[in-house]
């Protein structure tokens, strides 16, 4: 997001602070979701050092509430495809929330995934962004087109 004046910028700025942007991304998976809520609360804790985060799921000192929800777009050949709707922004929020539910995005090898895709990518697209205008109160809906890669044209 790109802001051509400060005042607009505050004005953005201030509809994140509020959550009144809705975040979507898209992930590619390995292994199919199974026995799991697709509601996740969970509390993370960044390492500063490994540029790491890590999952609880119960609160602790330094750890911050993650929440996120999903679902299941579609089978692709031995992959999976789902959409993500976060609550909150949190480091690596994703990439550790599916991690510690055992189903790790595909080539994120530093959050577990077998292995890496070959231009060394994780298969975690920002798909779109919604929000109201501060001005004009009209709804603003932005979408991204998907990476022109292999893992993603299939």
């Amino acid at each position: 997001m790109l802001s051509k004046t400060s005042k607009s910028l505050s004005r953005m700025t201030k509809l994140f602070r509020d959550k009144n942007i809705q975040k979507t991304y898209w992930i590619i998976v390995e292994k199919k979701i199974i026995n799991q809520p697709t509601h996740l609360i969970h509390f993370l804790k960044k390492n500063k050092k490994t540029n790491k985060s890590f999952a609880k799921n119960r609160e602790e000192e330094g750890y911050l509430k993650a929440e996120l929800s999903y679902k299941l777009i579609k089978k692709i050949k031995c992959n999976y495809l789902y959409e993500i709707q976060l609550m909150t922004g949190r480091h690596h929020q994703i990439r550790t929330q599916f991690s510690f539910i055992g189903t790790n995005i595909k080539g994120d090898i530093k959050y577990g995934a077998k292995e890496p895709n070959n231009d060394k990518s994780i298969c975690l697209h920002a798909r779109k962004i919604e929000f109201i205008h501060p001005i004009k109160k009209s709804k603003i809906t932005i979408t991204a087109p998907v990476p022109n890669t292999i893992n993603w044209k299939i």
